[in-house]
């Protein structure tokens, strides 16, 4: 992700947000097609239309919204500052989709450990910030 967003936002300021992300979305979607064709297309696109919960579909969009705002955050803040606001935000939402079972995802119970976890990486972006600022 790192590489990616870094390239992402090289290409974004020789062309446009839009333009790069669609650039990426479709090399992506080629890539894809070009994997499933080699390694012996397990299932096909009919199989789409057969998804139990349509909502599940919508990860292309999400995706989108994600190479949009990770294009952003590494222009805005810098690949390093972007990475970590981006992969804390990850982790936070994942363990809320865990803890209420949300999209179809195995509810868990609260633990104490997770939450000082996300409290100990909240903390690592705390200090990398006071080290890059110190006067603050």
């Amino acid at each position: 992700m790192s590489i990616q967003g870094v390239f992402n936002t090289g290409v974004t300021k020789q062309t446009s947000i839009w333009v790069s992300a669609s650039f990426v979305q479709f090399s992506a979607l080629i890539v894809c097609l070009i994997a499933w064709v080699v390694t012996g297309r397990q299932s096909n696109f009919g199989a789409l239309l057969r998804i139990d919960n349509k909502y599940m579909l919508l990860g292309g969009v999400f995706g989108a919204f994600i190479t949009y705002t990770v294009i952003k955050s590494v222009d805005i803040l810098g690949p390093a500052q972007a990475n970590m606001f981006i992969i804390t935000a990850q982790l936070i939402i994942a363990y809320l989709i865990e803890l209420f079972g949300l999209c179809g995802s195995e509810k868990v119970p609260f633990e104490w450990r997770k939450a000082l976890g996300l409290a100990l990486v909240i903390a690592g972006i705390v200090v990398f910030e006071w080290s890059r600022n110190p006067a603050k």
